[in-house]
């Protein structure tokens, strides 16, 4: 490495500190460390925000899937801004930030804890949050660390050891105001390597028209020889074994959508669109930045903001995965993207190392880092607080003035839990993007019907949130466990008692989770609150 490439990465773990000290120093209170002061700046938040959306998990995940998948990834795109930033930041932001205020909340769980008056619902979400964003968390540390790991030519596991210090330092010294002062920092790198990336990306092609157009011949070539190979003769998880699974899924092109209907097709809308697309509004560590800001006008001013820069991030990134295949087959011998990288989750960092100049893989690598690092250390906050202000204080009311103290114990557990689940599920295939999505469900299923209906609907009752709740959580769980294409063989817990990879059969094991349990989670919580009484006094407090 040369001296310049030094004097760079020490000048920006230098601006990271100096923003974790600069969080530290501000940090006063509880409030301070868990909500930055109620007084962040629109430009702070909506780059914390999108930061914290966008991670190695959609860059390095998803880039990969477009590879494998195509154009059709899109379509996460538009949800992307559509549902995660407008109609989050327009109709759900100011609700929010206004109902935290008046019950006093610092955190997600405990924002529909005295919403609806119950300590369970505190504790269960926080549990909830404890029991899976690790999967989530380690899906973005093996994104991130792959990439540092392909650049310095360094050991995984001793990549991940150095990233995982790092980002526990500053979360751990800054609280929230440390980690969103970071993030506006690593978001702006992130948007300007993008800005690159996309130009770069199609000079080399020749350009938009060309570069789309060589997209159909590249796949005639490398994938449709493929249609005389029986899968069964493949090894499972191998690049020719993704893409003959791709053919019989129904897709015929990575510029084109797959067949109506197909199992490609549910895939990518039910799992990836929906699932992400939808699941971003119950995401905890994003809620929270709608309480961090002190008026409606901060959030109608962030929403301009956090559009363009989820489409500059996700919307490059999918273009620049599928056209990855055109660049390695005119360039690397003939093959696409997954044969050329090997596995989906390093098609991306490959590519960045093969086809961009030297220069830009280094300001790449800032960008990755800055999306794990931005994600992650609001992942680790948000699972802190989990343990100290969730489950801590509501156990140990008597002793808040630790709350802070266990807090900081919870986020250094959790980190290294993630960790450890990095270091077993890194050779996985496509396992970035499928954590990820799963999450993403698991929220959504969980936690919105009890959180949309606590902002508006004032027949909401306690007993229906926490109906809702367990409804959500248990339809989720049976449906992963033993139905779904996926987890349900990979878990292998179906199969160890009914001797099947997945109770169900046909394309309906290809519907995620999400499509199954939000409208029975939604139903249950209706029902129920119509079938109990509203707490007049809750109300009150909740509402004005």
């Amino acid at each position: 490495m040369g001296m310049l490439e030094n004097i760079v990465i020490i000048i920006y773990l230098a601006l990271v500190g100096y923003f974790g000290f600069l969080g530290f120093k501000k940090t006063k209170n509880s409030t301070d460390y868990l909500l930055a002061g109620r007084n962040t700046h629109p430009y702070v938040m909506a780059l914390s925000y999108g930061a914290t959306f966008i991670s190695t998990s959609a860059i390095v995940g998803f880039g990969g899937v477009a590879a494998w998948l195509g154009g059709s990834l899109l379509w996460l795109t538009f949800f992307n801004i559509f549902v995660g930033i407008f109609i989050a930041f327009v109709f759900l932001g100011n609700p929010t930030r206004k109902m935290g205020i008046r019950l006093g909340a610092h955190t997600f769980p405990e924002l529909l804890g005295k919403r609806f008056d119950s300590k369970f619902i505190q504790i269960f979400g926080a549990i909830l949050i404890l029991a899976f964003m690790p999967l989530y968390a380690s899906a973005v540390l093996i994104g991130g660390t792959n990439f540092i790991a392909s650049y310095f030519n360094a050991d995984y596991h001793l990549s991940l050891l150095v990233f995982s210090i790092i980002i526990t330092g500053y979360v751990i010294a800054g609280g929230l105001k440390g980690v969103m002062f970071t993030d506006a920092l690593q978001g702006t790198i992130m948007f300007i390597a993008m800005a690159i990336l996309i130009f770069f990306a199609f000079e080399s092609l020749g350009g938009i028209v060309a570069a789309f157009k060589a997209l159909d011949d590249v796949w005639t070539a490398t994938v449709g020889v493929l249609d005389t190979v029986a899968i069964k003769d493949l090894t499972p998880g191998s690049a020719d074994f993704m893409m003959k699974l791709a053919t019989i899924w129904g897709f015929s092109g990575w510029a084109k959508m797959p067949e109506f209907f197909s199992e490609g097709w549910l895939f990518v809308i039910t799992t990836i669109t929906l699932g992400v697309g939808v699941g971003v509004l119950a995401q905890p560590q994003l809620v929270v930045r709608f309480m961090t800001v002190s008026s409606k006008q901060e959030l109608n001013r962030a929403v301009l903001i956090g559009g363009v820069f989820i489409l500059a991030m996700t919307g490059v990134i999918f273009i620049v995965g599928a056209l990855s295949n055109a660049w390695f087959y005119h360039f690397q011998e003939g093959k696409n993207a997954l044969q050329s990288a090997g596995s989906v989750g390093r098609v991306i960092p490959h590519f960045i190392n093969m086809a961009m100049p030297k220069w830009f893989s280094f300001i790449f690598l800032f960008a990755l880092i800055s999306a794990a690092m931005s994600t992650l250390s609001s992942q680790f906050h948000t699972m802190g607080t989990a343990v100290g202000r969730d489950i801590y204080e509501q156990i140990f009311a008597k002793n808040q003035k630790n709350s802070v103290l266990i807090t900081r114990v919870g986020v250094v557990v959790m980190i290294l839990f993630a960790v450890v689940l990095s270091y077993i599920f890194d050779n996985q295939p496509a396992i970035i993007a499928r954590s990820t999505a799963i999450f993403f469900a698991l929220c959504a299923s969980i936690f919105l019907p009890s959180y949309i209906g606590g902002l508006f609907w004032k027949r909401m009752t306690k007993e229906g949130a926490i109906a809702s709740m367990i409804s959500g959580f248990v339809v989720s769980s049976f449906w992963l466990t033993f139905v779904h294409f996926n987890e349900a063989k990979q878990l292998g817990i179906a199969k160890a008692i009914f001797k099947t990879d997945s109770l169900l059969s046909g394309k309906i094991i290809f519907v995620d989770a999400l499509i199954i349990a939000l409208p029975i989670s939604t139903l249950v919580a209706i029902v129920v609150s119509l079938m109990t009484k509203v707490d007049k006094e809750v109300l009150k407090r909740s509402f004005g």
